[in-house]
């Protein structure tokens, strides 16, 4: 509940919260963010700092509709719909630069005006679906402990740690995603080697780096958060790692 840990806001609900606690209540109905920092002087500095990363976050997204026909803003309200989206529509590029190089003669055919809008709707409803299966899953949790988020946001994998409920850490979207791509840019760097002049190599690859850079960037920070077999790094370690994927990445993807 708000930016930043200590402040009057935040020590007057945890007063509240753990008087409540000491009742006969057991189940937690509420829940605090805790925050970024500890430290409210910094409150207006980082407060611009975000303010200015998120604005050019939403113009930029907002040029790339028209020429790309995609929206790649995981900084929006429903974070796990577009964050499912974007690894969803990493993969289908991948699948694309896959047809130019590998059937490049069967390339317009196959990524014609109409797949490419039935691959975005498709994207974009997984991703609407694979939040409504957490949004229920979340329903069925039961909470009895701390009902603190050490998170500056509400993201799945804090909210479920403090679950009395056995949870586990469902990454089958991105896994899939993964391979999708691997998979593509094998066919890709087997078909770029059959290639016979250099030139010919060089001006096929020269379509796959800016692709590469935002995978690289993307599953980077996603795989370290969500695939990690158990905690190995500090909660501020992961606010500070999810701050690239939620608010630098999507600033970067326009540029990318």
């Amino acid at each position: 509940l708000g930016f930043f840990r200590n402040t009057p806001m935040y020590v007057c609900l945890q007063s509240l919260c753990e008087a409540m606690a000491q009742g006969n209540d057991t189940t937690v109905t509420e829940f605090i963010l805790a925050g970024f920092s500890d430290h409210p002087e910094l409150q207006v500095a980082l407060f611009l700092i975000f303010l200015v990363i998120y604005v050019l976050t939403l113009l930029g997204n907002l040029g790339m509709i028209g020429y790309f026909l995609r929206w790649m803003c995981c900084t929006a309200v429903f974070f796990c719909v577009f964050a499912t989206a974007e690894s969803l529509l990493l993969a289908v590029m991948a699948y694309d630069r896959y047809v130019a190089i590998c059937n490049p003669l069967l390339y317009r055919l196959i990524m014609s005006k109409r797949s490419c809008i039935w691959l975005l709707a498709s994207s974009y409803m997984a991703g609407v679906a694979n939040a409504t299966m957490f949004t229920s899953c979340t329903f069925q949790l039961s909470f009895c402990g701390p009902n603190v988020i050490d998170h500056y946001f509400c993201d799945i994998l804090p909210l479920m740690r403090l679950s009395c409920t056995d949870t586990h850490n469902n990454g089958s979207i991105q896994l899939t995603t993964i391979l999708i791509i691997l998979f593509s840019y094998l066919y890709i760097t087997a078909a770029i080697l059959r290639i016979l002049s250099s030139e010919g190599r060089r001006k096929a690859f020269s379509t796959c780096p800016s692709h590469l850079i935002a995978v690289a960037i993307f599953y980077g920070t996603t795989v370290f958060i969500y695939l990690r077999p158990s905690p190995t790094s500090s909660w501020e370690q992961d606010q500070v790692i999810s701050v690239f994927y939620t608010v630098a990445i999507p600033m970067l993807n326009p540029l990318i």
